[in-house]
């Protein structure tokens, strides 16, 4: 069996670009980056960005062009595609994810306002609140 996966979590890198196939079919393409950290051989942190070209189809397409814009996180996934095309005799390739899922990623820098409280006063913005107080394992039933 073979597996063509890919999960990727970044920012757009510009706005959503959506057009109509001849089917009638929507479909948007844009792209994300990610980033990683590592030490380099002298102990230096470094970063290094990649870039990703998305495409997604159907309703996920309309949903996507119209609530992310450029700068907005988002959660892919999908399975690696490479397209060829020839243009003035010179044959072309591109290689994107085709997006079988899309999530959009959390809003804000972790200080948005929620009935007068910041999120991480309410457990970083999960919708749990959780108990102040400690918790006594012996008071667990199980």
């Amino acid at each position: 069996m073979y597996i063509n996966k890919v999960i990727l979590f970044g920012n757009l890198t510009r706005d959503p670009e959506l057009k109509a196939l001849p089917s009638g079919m929507n479909v948007v393409n844009f792209s994300i980056a990610t980033n990683r950290v590592f030490r380099d051989r002298d102990g230096k942190k470094q970063e290094q960005t990649e870039f990703h070209n998305i495409v997604v189809f159907g309703r996920q397409a309309d949903t996507v062009a119209q609530y992310m814009k450029k700068g907005s996180p988002v959660f892919i996934e999908g399975r690696l595609q490479t397209r060829s095309w020839e243009k003035d005799g010179q044959k072309h390739y591109r290689t994107e994810v085709v997006a079988d899922r899309v999530q959009f990623g959390p809003k804000g820098g972790g200080s948005a306002k929620r009935g007068g409280e910041t999120e991480t006063e309410t457990g970083g913005g999960s919708g749990i609140e959780y108990p102040k107080e400690d918790i006594n394992p012996d008071d667990i039933p199980f």
